[in-house]
């Protein structure tokens, strides 16, 4: 909000009308013969300090006295800014300076003030001069009164009138009011593409940011007319062009007309598509450091194919990141093409300058309000004092990006002055909620309304710890689960994790027997970096598990209790691997995720091996569509001559598993109707992301569409992956649709769909939703 008004020099009467003012009066101090000065005398003064008056004076007593002497008082006394008016008269000797203060401002209000935050415009006005307790100067009023009224007309509220009410007040104070009459803000009610022949004029509009009004435009505000997202959507047609071989696209005009009520805009823009053109050849010139078949290898162009203007781009990147990463951080390099028009061929030259060599003298971070500095500058590759290297500072961003605290992420590169060879590097970023409170709910025909729920801070108190409550009501067991993660427990990086736990765990059954297991522990847990994604994770933990006895007990539980009696008490140790390249951890476009996880418990009443693996890849098929795929394999075993414990049993069925199947719902039933997972499980799941139509480029509010497959097995059970025989071991799958929002609460999914595979007994919730993390 600072920037809504400019600060300038307050209009001032001019040194002439100064002059005749002055001259008007009895006993003049213009045209007299210069004197010695006996005596200053100021009056009129109520508030101000004479010390102020005196100290703008260019005269003292004993000095002599003359018209400049006079004339520069007077500009010094109005510079100040504390006075209406000022005469200085000439007594015999003495000099007689009559001030008129300023009124103060006793208070600045807003009335119907509605688009912009009245505390942030408060500020910004203080910072200007108009605020409680300054002088008021009416001039910087009209002035802000003004800009306000062209930051409305950013805002496509054209109608907006702004006036501004002076009430006086007792002892020379006043009462500054802006009053605002917003209205309706101006909406765009036709776009129109002119000139356009070879791509049609509905396929150039799906392209721009923004649009006529439409059913969604509510939310996502693209039907506002902006002349900076004007101005963008041009750049995009040119590159859609340009990516397509049409090298001489211009954009001949562009006509904005808002009607007679400034309710209604229409904008027409007119093309000149020119002719495709195909490269015939690339050349390099300029100074490559000796590397010059390590930069050819970074050109995209290819001879034959249509000039494309994303790869020369990409190129030009390309070439300049490699620059950087030798230290050259202002490195030159220019496209320029050499258009044969009557053969439609072009032959592309890049020509490179490194410029010099240079190091960053420091590290600045800006924007962190609540976020220590210490949890982003530790995510730095780029050291200070050391040779400048661009992959090391987009390295830095991506990890300050995955942190997941920050909207947005920014690196600047500035010059150092009076030092050609240093630079400073500046990380900015804006920052957004990080704590959010999960809420998942399910509803069959069997079970009715199901609830889960978990608070988590990310950031706890900015400082890059984790604190997490998990609560769980669902019927088929209750939990609570506390856990608390330090990122970098060690100056290298080493992570800790601990949790506590409480755990009940009863599974579906038919019968409507109490019987359940309730498990309580903790674990701690430490990750060591290997590389930039690697992360080796290793731990121990302690579980003491209790089965409440009742009749109609599961054939599974009852050989459980056997084998381990009605507590039991397990050791795990756990060691696992992670490989995280995704470009966001909340709503990834591109990148993978791998993780293998080992439990083995060697020792205690339970002895087991279990494993887990994962892996996630997000496709980008277009700038706004993405595949998003997910797969989990999950296998467990008794070891020491010990049966494999029932409380370590995998499940499927639910958000994050086989959506539309109930949670925990598959896998094996036994005689009492009893769900209790299996020792093995499979998990497909695929997702297509659209854009919501209407958002634009909006990712983080986007359709999918899904494809779930899956199944646990239990150890006497055969994977059955393909024929019905044995129905209740085959895989499940369904499909449907949803909708993916990140909400201000945390990334809400809402889902919907119908099974393709299933079972008569199978529990089936068509919808779904939950409040956390995808997949």
């Amino acid at each position: 909000m600072s920037s809504f008004f400019r600060t300038g020099a307050p209009l001032r009467p001019s040194i002439l009308t100064l002059a005749i003012a002055a001259t008007l009066q009895s006993g003049a101090a213009w045209a007299v013969d210069p004197f010695v000065l006996k005596d200053i005398r100021v009056e009129g003064l109520k508030r101000t300090d004479p010390g102020t008056v005196f100290a703008s004076l260019p005269f003292r007593v004993g000095d002599s006295y003359n018209d400049d002497k006079g004339a520069a008082a007077l500009r010094a006394l109005f510079a100040t800014g504390l006075f209406k008016d000022v005469r200085i008269n000439i007594d015999g000797n003495d000099v007689v300076i009559t001030i008129e203060e300023r009124p103060i401002i006793a208070n600045v209000s807003f009335v119907g003030l509605k688009e912009f935050d009245t505390e942030a415009l408060s500020k910004s006005l203080k910072d200007v001069g108009i605020g409680e307790g300054k002088p008021f100067d009416r001039a910087l009023a009209d002035r802000a009164e003004q800009e306000l009224k062209r930051q409305y007309l950013t805002r496509s509220l054209y109608g907006a009138e702004v006036t501004t009410t002076i009430t006086p007040l007792e002892r020379n104070r006043v009462n500054v009011s802006f009053n605002v009459t917003e209205g309706e803000p101006a909406k765009i009610a036709e776009v129109r593409i002119l000139g356009s022949k070879v791509f049609s004029e509905g396929t150039l509009l799906g392209l721009l940011e923004q649009t006529s009004s439409g059913w969604l435009t509510w939310y996502t505000k693209t039907d506002r007319y902006s002349r900076t997202k004007l101005n963008a959507d041009l750049e995009t047609l040119r590159s859609y062009y340009m990516n397509r071989g049409y090298l001489e696209f211009a954009v001949t005009s562009t006509q904005v007309t808002i009607s007679p009520d400034k309710q209604s805009i229409s904008i027409a823009i007119t093309v000149n598509e020119g002719q495709p053109y195909t490269v015939t050849g690339v050349k390099l010139e300029g100074e490559f450091l000796g590397r010059e078949d390590d930069f050819r290898r970074l050109v995209l162009l290819r001879p034959g194919q249509p000039y494309q203007g994303e790869a020369v781009a990409q190129t030009t990147r390309a070439f300049t990141d490699l620059y950087g990463s030798f230290g050259y951080a202002f490195a030159r390099v220019d496209s320029r093409p050499e258009i044969d028009r009557a053969t439609g061929q072009v032959v592309v030259t890049f020509v490179a300058e490194p410029a010099r060599r240079v190091y960053v003298r420091r590290v600045l971070i800006a924007g962190n309000n609540r976020t220590r500095d210490e949890v982003i500058r530790r995510e730095f590759r780029q050291f200070e004092s050391a040779w400048y290297d661009g992959r090391r500072i987009k390295a830095s961003r991506d990890r300050v990006e995955r942190l997941g605290y920050f909207k947005e992420v920014t690196i600047d590169t500035n010059e150092v002055a009076g030092a050609q060879d240093q630079v400073d590097v500046i990380l900015t970023v804006e920052e957004r909620p990080t704590g959010n409170i999960q809420v998942g709910a399910g509803y069959s025909s069997q079970q009715k309304l199901s609830f889960s729920g978990a608070i988590k801070q990310e950031n706890v108190f900015g400082s890059g710890n984790y604190l997490g409550v998990e609560v769980n009501t669902s019927s088929v067991g209750r939990a609570l689960v506390v856990s608390t993660v330090d990122p970098y427990f060690t100056v290298d990086g080493v992570s800790r994790a601990l949790d506590v736990f409480y755990r009940t765990q009863k599974p579906i059954n038919t019968l409507g027997e109490q019987f359940e297991l309730v498990t309580h522990g903790g674990s701690i847990r430490f990750g060591v970096p290997f590389s930039e994604q690697d992360t080796v994770f290793f731990g121990a933990g302690y579980e003491r598990t209790k089965l409440t006895t009742n009749q109609g007990l599961p054939l599974s539980y009852l050989l459980y209790g056997r084998a381990f009696g009605n507590n039991s008490l397990s050791l795990p140790l756990t060691i696992g691997w992670q490989r995280d390249s995704r470009d966001s951890i909340i709503s990834p476009m591109v990148g993978k995720y791998q993780r293998i996880n080992l439990e083995m418990s060697p020792a205690g009443d339970a002895r087991y091996v279990r494993a887990n693996l994962q892996y996630q890849h997000y496709i980008p098929i277009t700038n706004k569509i993405t595949l998003g795929l997910n797969s989990e394999l999950g296998w467990g075993a008794g070891i020491g001559g010990k049966p494999y414990p029932i409380f370590k049993n995998f499940y499927a069925g639910g958000l994050g598993s086989v959506r539309v199947f109930e949670a925990g719902s598959l896998g094996p039933v036994d005689v009492t109707g009893s769900y209790s997972g299996g020792n093995r499980r499979i998990n497909f799941n695929a997702e297509l992301y659209l854009p919501v139509p209407g958002s634009g480029n909006d990712k983080t509010f986007r359709l999918f569409g899904f494809v779930d497959a899956g199944n646990v097995w239990a150890e006497h059970e055969k994977i059955n992956l393909d024929t019905l025989k044995n129905g209740t071991s085959m895989l499940r799958a369904s499909a449907g649709f949803g909708l993916s929002w990140v909400s201000p609460m945390g990334p809400l999914r809402l889902s919907y769909g119908v099974p393709l595979r299933k079972h008569p007994t199978d529990r089936i919730e068509k919808f779904q939703f939950q409040i956390g993390t995808a997949f």
